[in-house]
């Protein structure tokens, strides 16, 4: 359990979260999945990381569990930096980044598959940011890159979330497919990327990073200004309060979204 990094293949890196029972990470695991990313990355016989995860969802964002029991702030920066160093690790690691997302993407997973490269997602992929109803702020930068700026609104403001199909459409997914596809689907995309030349792929990384519209660093780290003054105020801990609370007698289900949307009829949560 844990993070972990394997090479099945030459030029590919395949990064795997493993933390049961949702992939909401603690604020050590996002500290661990930066460095494994970077890690990977900086390997001169990598071409392409692949970001995948085990079980049901691809990441259930923040460890809620962890900051209600921690006195005082302490969990609550570590998790901010630890998921600002994350999203930034993606951002910058030198090679591409292709996600494999099945099942719920969540909170920082949003920082996560929005700063990657490309995504590919099993046909029962939700995306969102329940970040309001958690008493928290951030990463509208990451889902901005995923959808449309007044849909990205709407969904921020509701705290919907939206199926793989639909991101499909906007052209922020590559590929949807049947959830046992999913592994393979990524790795036929990162063994494309990877027969690349490295020292080429590098460099155009970079270059695209460099014509970004926006500093998704900067952004975000703007973002997180304003958690911390909502949790200064005592509504953030009220909510997170009422959200463990009613989470107590189902600690499975801990950041999952309650009824994934069937995804044949469209629309957004």
């Amino acid at each position: 359990m844990g993070v972990s990094t394997t090479s099945p293949e030459e030029g590919i890196a395949v990064v795997t979260v493993d933390v049961p029972p949702v992939n909401a990470l603690p604020v050590q695991g996002w500290y661990d999945l930066a460095a494994a990313v970077r890690g990977a990355g900086s390997d001169p016989g990598v071409r392409c990381v692949v970001l995948t995860a085990t079980g049901r969802g691809f990441n259930a964002g923040a460890d809620i569990k962890e900051m209600q029991r921690t006195e005082g702030y302490t969990a609550l920066v570590g998790t901010n930096r630890g998921c600002y160093e994350a999203f930034a690790a993606v951002y910058d690691c030198e090679v591409p980044v292709v996600a494999a997302v099945q099942g719920f993407c969540v909170g920082g997973g949003i920082g996560l598959v929005g700063n990657a490269d490309s995504i590919v997602a099993s046909d029962d992929a939700t995306f969102g940011l329940p970040e309001l109803d958690r008493g928290a702020l951030g990463a509208a930068t990451h889902l901005a890159r995923l959808v449309p700026q007044h849909l990205m609104r709407t969904l921020y403001y509701t705290s919907r979330t939206v199926t793989a199909y639909e991101l499909h459409r906007h052209g922020s997914v590559w590929r949807v497919v049947p959830r046992e596809r999913l592994h393979a689907a990524a790795m036929e995309l990162a063994r494309e990327i990877a027969a690349k030349d490295g020292l080429l792929i590098r460099l155009a990384k970079a270059s695209i990073n460099g014509i970004d519209p926006v500093d998704v660093r900067r952004s975000y780290r703007f973002e997180q200004g304003f958690t911390f003054e909502a949790n200064l105020s005592g509504v953030s801990d009220r909510y997170r309060e009422a959200f463990v609370s009613s989470r107590s007698s189902k600690p499975s289900q801990l950041s999952e979204p309650s009824e994934p949307p069937d995804p044949s009829k469209g629309g957004s949560r």
